[in-house]
């Protein structure tokens, strides 16, 4: 066991990027799910070739960089991550060919096939609209953003494209991951995932653009079911966790929105009469809504919803999303920063999920020897056991338990999936 998990002090260890190494090999051989990691790569092996088709890259000590790895089965993935250890591992394509041998192959005839059609959302596009952090950092007044922004994705996912198996994954740092795995998604075109994307697209334009939301007239069902989920956060997270109308720098930023001269200098009066967010937006709104009736503002039909979509809505990135070949870290990393594990969550509870609690590694390591010591005194080491002795699979001494369990049911439920296919398809071969 590594140096830093032998603490004898009841604290919990702080992480240190300085200590990653050491505890690398420690998380790999003891934490790191193997075994449904592989059942969800492998898909039922149907075909057999899918997983050893499959491209990892790795990122080791000092940003060494290695892509094209693949891998025959379970036992040689395991064997070849607890033998590098690395910093970061990234799931791209499922290849015509093992991937490790693409240097043998001509370009044209190693291609991307398939993969799983996948989602970034990172807090840093949101920096123009949120006052607590900027960059990487993350705290619990702007994570709202990403609960928001799950929530809309998830159901436009499920109900506007029928896909059954999305799993989302918390970065390790400051966003959050989807991995859409249904067959559906997994064989979708370039042009099909980039429509997908687009579909999803609402607030567009660089840094230059101010106002990033045009909605028309008539909502979309699809905008005004992700409307009733950003009105449901507003009040709390833009009003009282971001203040966005608390002083006139603030006020300045969200009149700028506005399209119609007049109606932003009513506006511009109406914010003085208040003397908080809360009650700036009770007139802001009011004063719309009148102008609109009374036909006296441009533009403006749906100005109260772009003005809460622009703070609010899902900011993608597309180029993540639309590129078969494109690789996205793989659940179960471990951040190097932060040293938190990119963890699988569970969608049912996306409120209670407080990244700041995620276990870290240094952590994960400790409760392990922490739970030997107190449940197995004179057998802290595993090794040492009797053979007779039921082993306690390590991560469920520790806090990672719960997101494991989550991971696990995701698998289960695309099994259950696979098994049906499998019986449809040895019924036809019986018939013919």
């Amino acid at each position: 066991m590594a140096q830093e998990t032998k603490m004898s002090t009841s604290s919990t260890p702080t992480y240190s990027p300085d200590s990653l190494p050491e505890l690398l090999p420690v998380y790999y051989k003891r934490l790191f799910p193997f075994g449904p990691y592989y059942r969800w790569l492998n898909y039922g092996g149907v075909p057999k070739t899918y997983f050893p088709h499959r491209e990892f890259s790795f990122t080791l000590e000092n940003d060494i960089y290695i892509r094209y790895q693949s891998f025959a089965d379970q036992s040689e993935m395991e064997k070849e991550i607890q033998k590098r250890c690395p910093y970061k591992i990234d799931i791209g394509a499922v290849f015509t060919h093992k991937p490790k041998d693409h240097r043998t192959l001509k370009a044209a005839a190693f291609q991307a096939q398939e993969k799983e059609l996948v989602f970034d959302i990172d807090m840093t596009d949101y920096d123009d609209v949120r006052s607590c952090c900027q960059g990487a950092d993350i705290c619990s007044k702007c994570w709202p953003l990403m609960t928001i922004a799950i929530k809309i994705v998830d159901s436009a996912l499920c109900d506007d494209f029928g896909f059954n198996h999305r799993l989302w994954v918390y970065s390790g740092r400051r966003g959050v991951h989807c991995w859409v795995c249904d067959e559906a998604a997994r064989k979708l075109s370039q042009n099909a995932r980039s429509a997908i994307a687009e579909y999803l697209s609402i607030v567009k334009g660089g840094e230059n653009q101010i106002k990033k939301v045009f909605l028309g007239e008539q909502l979309h069902p699809s905008i005004e079911r992700a409307k009733q989920v950003i009105v449901s956060y507003f009040e709390d997270y833009a009003l009282n966790k971001q203040d966005i109308l608390g002083d006139k720098e603030s006020w300045k930023k969200v009149l700028v929105l506005v399209p119609d001269d007049d109606l932003r200098g009513h506006l511009e009066h109406d914010m003085t009469k208040g003397s908080n967010s809360m009650e700036r937006w009770k007139l802001l709104r009011e004063r719309i809504n009148r102008e609109v009736s009374a036909g006296r503002a441009k533009r403006c039909g749906q100005l109260v919803a772009e003005i809460a979509f622009q703070y609010c809505y899902p900011r993608l990135d597309v180029n993540v999303s639309k590129g078969v070949n494109h690789l996205l870290k793989s659940p179960f990393c471990i951040h190097p920063k932060t040293g938190r594990v990119c963890v699988p969550m569970d969608t049912t509870e996306l409120d209670l999920f407080d990244p700041m609690k995620v276990p870290d590694i240094s952590q994960l390591c400790y409760e392990i020897d922490d739970f030997d010591r107190r449940n197995n005194p004179a057998e802290s080491n595993d090794e040492n056991q009797p053979p007779n002795k039921k082993r306690i699979k390590d991560y469920k001494k520790t806090s990672l338990l719960k997101n494991v369990e989550v991971f696990e049911r995701f698998v289960a439920g695309m099994e259950k999936t696979w098994k049906g296919k499998l019986q449809e398809q040895s019924d036809r071969q019986m018939e013919f």
